[in-house]
C-alpha cells in the first residue's frame, strides 16, 4: 500500500513538473509574441503609411492627366485632404462631447473607481482574489443609477 501511494505521489510529481515546464514555455512565447506583435503593428503601419503616399502619387498623376496641369491636380489633392482632416477633427471633438454627458461620466468614474479599487485590493491581498462583500451585482452587469451616485 505504501509502495503505491508513493508511486502515486512521483506520478503526481511528474506530472506537475510537466504541467509546470509547459507553463514556464507559454510563458516564454507570449513573452516574445508581445515584442513580434509590437514589431509587426510598426511594420503595418509604415507599409500604410508608404502606401497612402503611393495612392496620393497615383491620383495626383490620374488629376494631373485628367486636369492638364499639376497646379490643379496638388491643389485639388489638398482640398481633399483638407476635407479628410476637418472630418477626422470633427469626429474626434463629436466623441470628446459624448464623454463629457452626465451618464457617460457616471460611467467612467465609476469605471476608474473601481479600477483603482481592485489595483489596491489586488496589491494589499496577493493571495487568492477576493470578491467586495457589498457589491451585489454581477460582474458585467451594467451599473444601476444608485450604483453609480446619480440621484434620479
Amino acid at each position: 500500500m505504501l509502495a503505491e501511494i508513493a508511486q502515486l505521489g512521483r506520478a503526481l510529481g511528474h506530472l506537475f513538473g510537466a504541467q509546470w515546464d509547459l507553463l514556464a514555455a507559454e510563458l516564454g512565447l507570449a513573452r516574445s509574441a508581445v515584442s513580434w506583435l509590437l514589431l509587426a503593428g510598426l511594420v503595418a503601419t509604415a507599409a500604410g503609411v508608404a502606401l497612402a503616399l503611393t495612392l496620393m502619387a497615383l491620383l495626383g498623376l490620374a488629376l494631373a492627366q485628367w486636369f492638364g496641369s499639376w497646379l490643379w491636380a496638388l491643389t485639388t489633392l489638398c482640398v481633399l485632404q483638407i476635407l479628410l482632416l476637418a472630418g477626422a477633427v470633427w469626429l474626434f471633438r463629436r466623441c470628446m462631447h459624448w464623454m463629457t454627458l452626465p451618464a457617460t461620466r457616471d460611467e467612467w468614474s465609476a469605471m476608474m473607481r473601481d479600477t483603482l479599487h481592485e489595483a489596491r485590493q489586488g496589491g494589499a491581498a496577493t493571495a487568492a482574489p477576493t470578491r467586495e462583500a457589498s457589491s451585489t451585482a454581477a460582474p458585467d452587469a451594467p451599473l444601476q443609477p444608485q450604483d453609480r451616485g446619480d440621484r434620479t
